[in-house]
Formats: structure tokens, sequence, C-alpha cells
């Protein structure tokens, strides 16, 4: 059951072909990939891509903690061969830290909180 929802952003490296290389990997991941992520906890997650930019969602349930799926990853070689490959097509968002890949996205609008608040206003 879905209890969290997290949104994250990343750059890609603003060249074309890299960009289509990095789709394709996505269209075909490797299925010890798909197996961390459903293992740490995550039961979806999404990738949207504009132009360079790319947006996650990750819905996950009350077993997931970022730190929980860092230490899994940490631990497999396969995921870590994965990450130093999608590094080659990643480039980190402006502020991110040494090494920041992902970055955290800010709520700033929830239409059902607003729509509650519109409706008692009324």
């Amino acid at each position: 059951m879905v209890t969290q929802k997290y949104c994250l952003a990343l750059d890609l490296n603003d060249d074309p072909v890299l960009i289509a290389e990095y789709k394709e990997y996505h269209e075909k991941i490797w299925p010890e990939i798909t197996a961390s992520i459903v293992d740490s906890g995550i039961e979806n997650l999404d990738i949207y891509c504009v132009a360079n930019r790319l947006f996650m969602i990750i819905e996950a349930n009350e077993t997931f903690t970022f730190e929980r799926k860092g230490e899994m990853d940490a631990n497999n070689p396969v995921v870590q061969k994965w990450e130093e490959l999608m590094w080659k097509y990643q480039k980190a968002l402006p502020g991110a830290k040494e090494g920041e890949k992902w970055m955290m996205m800010d709520k700033i609008f929830d239409l059902h909180e607003n729509s509650k608040a519109s409706t008692f206003l009324r």
C-alpha cells in the first residue's frame, strides 16, 4: 500500500545523442535494477523528461526510506555499475552538492488541499 510520495529532479547532459541513449537504457532497465527498486519498498516509479530535465515520481510503502535504499544500493555491485553508467548521461542540478544526483523537489501546490480551502471560503 502506497503511503509516501516523493518527487525528484535531475538534468541530463544537453546532448541529443546522449539523451537518446539514456532513454534507450530506460526502455529495458536491467532486471537487477528493477528488483532493487521493488525490494526497497518502492511500489511505483515514473521518470518524465523534457529537453534535458528529468522528473521522477516515487510512490513507496511504509518500509521505504532513502537511507535504507542507499544502504541497499551501496551493497549491490550491479546497482553500483548501473549508477556509474548513468552518470555518463546525468548532470547535477545547479545548487547540488558534490556527487549529488537526484534532488528532492518541494511541493508548492496541492489541488485537493486548495479545493477544500476554496470551497470553505465560498
